[in-house]
């Protein structure tokens, strides 16, 4: 399973940007997908995963609120919508993939996945 991410960019405070996370490869459908960020000279952080219809998402502490993850399985894509950018958000962004399926258990750490994008830069300037 390959993972590309798109979307990143340079954003003022305040803003707004869209990623998308494309699996190909193999059928994702049902699998578990997630987003994970590191900005220099930090640890990766867990920003939000979504089961594998869909229906059940979790997202990290500072991201709740701010963020929404989305998927349509009939493209393989994933999405996460980032509102309200503070700096602080500034970092690369990446998808990972499960193998999990099924909307019963979400893995928050990275340990937990199996498949990882080369991930996307976001960069909020004030």
């Amino acid at each position: 399973v390959q993972l590309v991410e798109s979307g990143g960019g340079v954003v003022q405070t305040g803003g707004s940007l869209r990623l998308s996370c494309v699996a190909s490869g193999r059928p994702f459908n049902g699998h578990v997908v997630g987003w994970f960020r590191q900005a220099p000279g930090k640890a990766r952080e867990f920003v939000a995963a979504i089961s594998g219809s869909g229906v059940n998402t979790k997202y990290g502490e500072s991201m709740e609120g701010r963020f929404t993850i989305s998927r349509e399985n009939a493209k393989n894509t994933t999405y996460l919508e980032m509102n309200r950018l503070e700096s602080e958000d500034t970092a690369v962004y990446r998808c990972l993939g499960a193998l999990f399926t099924g909307d019963y258990y979400i893995p928050t750490r990275w340990e937990e996945y199996a498949y990882f994008g080369q991930g996307t830069q976001v960069t909020v300037s004030s």
